[in-house]
């Protein structure tokens, strides 16, 4: 039978259970141990699609096109998994799927009821893997007593009693340190484990969130009071990076007691690359800018997946990744490129900030610095071009409807869809004897998109003469765009930075930071 491990909070939320939960997958796959994990978030939109970032940070997505919580970017890297529509759960979307049984007369006539409609449904995500892998990581997003998580803690409760001997339950709290006593305060891990046995789920393993080491004494008193073995009172310390956690939580056994707890049987001898690797590429001596020009700029977590794209990139190419983050807003835009190696600007909806990015293509063209546009980023690329060729009001439908010149048109299929855009992995053709092609070493790849805008073809012909050549495409639609005579100038339609990971960084990122290295140095 698969085995079920379930990761709850309390305290307070954006203790870091995404990346908890990933690095005890991560650990368990090093012994050989098949992993996949899902989220449940309790909020009531069906999903983050229409979140502003401000809201709830990046919108990552699927391989099959789900708009979800930015977590499932850290499963990926942690992983190296390709996440689906089945990793990623809202309350909204569940009771949606429950009401449309309902009206569809599904129940036979019986009265829809939280238990055990909705928490039937959760349990039925829950095991969305259970014949592929041998443990389902289940997040649970929220806190603790959060009333629209509910449904979701009594659905692992019903889990643990169903299911004897196969789940195990680890609960995310805050031990704080008052600086007026000089001390580390247990008590609110107390509570909140109080309150997680209100619902009743007793925890298996505590993993204890503090900026100072938990001393034995701290330890054995939140052992006692919460009834949880020493051994499984983990402490999690702030780290450099995200990526030192696995090492972290081995060093203190917890894979072993989850493995021994959950009668796991370890497929191979544990594989210590991953340790090895994060180590020997944490730091390096030599450091290059990369300026991320957006709207976003005051909220990182709203480019999260671009951050770890260029830090992972950083990290193959052995060199230390300082990011400037540049408000497209303001008015000192290409003053504060100045002291940028590499520019990038990522993606992002509406007009706000465009003139900003605009002026920053032109910079990066006229100083040869390596630039590289991702979606919106795309766009400005090709509307600065247009302009340089002598379509001065050239813009994109997106941002200016009224425009005579649309250089990017909304795209057919997706005009009367409610606007959704075009969501998920679609397949690229390269043409030979092009910078991406050198760049991805492949006529054919796959890459994620999120949009509704593509090039419009009749202005093709001034956008060569700008020297832009299209050299990808998906059908007819211009995905992959690059300038002649630069050493690094690329946009791409769609988001490369959902398909980085540790050690295999995606080759347009890697490539960026090998060029933004070479302009250092050149200068």
């Amino acid at each position: 039978m698969s085995k079920f491990i379930f990761v709850t909070g309390g305290v307070v939320s954006s203790l870091g259970k995404g990346t908890a939960g990933a690095s005890i997958g991560k650990l368990l796959q090093l012994s050989g141990i098949k992993v996949n994990m899902i989220k449940c978030d309790p909020y009531l939109n069906v999903d983050p699609g229409n979140m502003s970032p401000f809201q709830h940070g990046e919108v990552f997505v699927t391989r099959d096109g789900a708009e979800c919580d930015l977590d499932l970017g850290y499963y990926e890297r942690f992983l190296d998994v390709q996440t689906t529509r089945a990793n990623t759960n809202t309350a909204g979307n569940i009771y949606l799927t429950v009401l449309d049984k309902e009206r569809r007369g599904q129940y036979n006539g019986g009265t829809v009821q939280v238990i055990p409609h909705i928490t039937n449904e959760i349990k039925k995500r829950f095991t969305a893997f259970e014949k592929d892998v041998d443990v389902t990581i289940v997040e649970i997003g929220g806190t603790v007593g959060d009333i629209e998580s509910l449904p979701f803690f009594e659905a692992a409760r019903q889990m643990k009693l169903e299911r004897p001997g196969n789940v195990f339950s680890i609960h995310l709290t805050l031990v704080p340190y008052i600086k007026a006593s000089d001390e580390l305060k247990t008590k609110p891990t107390q509570h909140s484990v109080i309150k997680l046995r209100e619902l009743g789920i007793n925890p298996d393993m505590l993993i204890c969130r503090t900026d100072r080491p938990l001393s034995d004494d701290i330890k054995q008193k939140i052992s006692l009071f919460c009834s949880v073995p020493e051994e499984a009172v983990i402490e999690a310390m702030d780290q450099k990076s995200i990526y030192l956690i696995p090492e972290n939580f081995y060093q203190q056994n917890a894979d072993r007691q989850i493995i021994k707890m959950l009668g796991l049987k370890t497929k191979q001898k544990f594989d210590t690359s991953w340790f090895k690797f994060i180590n020997e590429n944490l730091e390096h001596k030599e450091t290059v800018n990369i300026a991320i020009v957006g709207k976003y700029s005051e909220l990182k977590d709203a480019y999260k997946s671009v951050n770890e794209s260029l830090f992972l990139a950083g990290m193959s190419g052995k060199v230390n990744v300082h990011i400037l983050y540049v408000n497209a807003d303001k008015s000192d835009v290409v003053e504060r490129l100045k002291d940028a190696h590499g520019i990038l600007i990522p993606g992002g909806f509406g007009p706000r900030g465009m003139q900003g990015k605009i002026d920053t293509v032109a910079y990066a063209r006229e100083t040869k610095k390596p630039i590289l546009g991702l979606c919106v980023g795309m766009q400005c690329m090709m509307i600065e071009a247009a302009r340089r060729a002598g379509i001065k009001d050239a813009d994109s439908a997106e941002f200016n409807p009224k425009t005579k010149h649309p250089l990017f048109t909304i795209m057919e299929a997706f005009a009367k869809e409610d606007d959704r855009p075009r969501v998920g992995a679609f397949p690229l053709d390269i043409k030979k004897s092009t910078a991406a092609h050198k760049i991805y070493g492949a006529d054919k790849i796959e890459d994620r998109h999120r949009h509704r805008y593509s090039l419009n073809e009749k202005y093709l012909p001034a956008l060569e003469k700008a020297g832009i050549r299209i050299s990808g495409r998906c059908g007819d639609i211009a995905e992959i765009a690059e300038l002649e005579n630069h050493p690094f100038f690329i946009g791409v339609q769609y988001h490369p930075e959902f398909g980085s990971r540790p050690m295999k960084p995606h080759p347009l990122f890697r490539d960026l930071i090998k060029a933004a290295k070479e302009y250092k140095n050149k200068k």
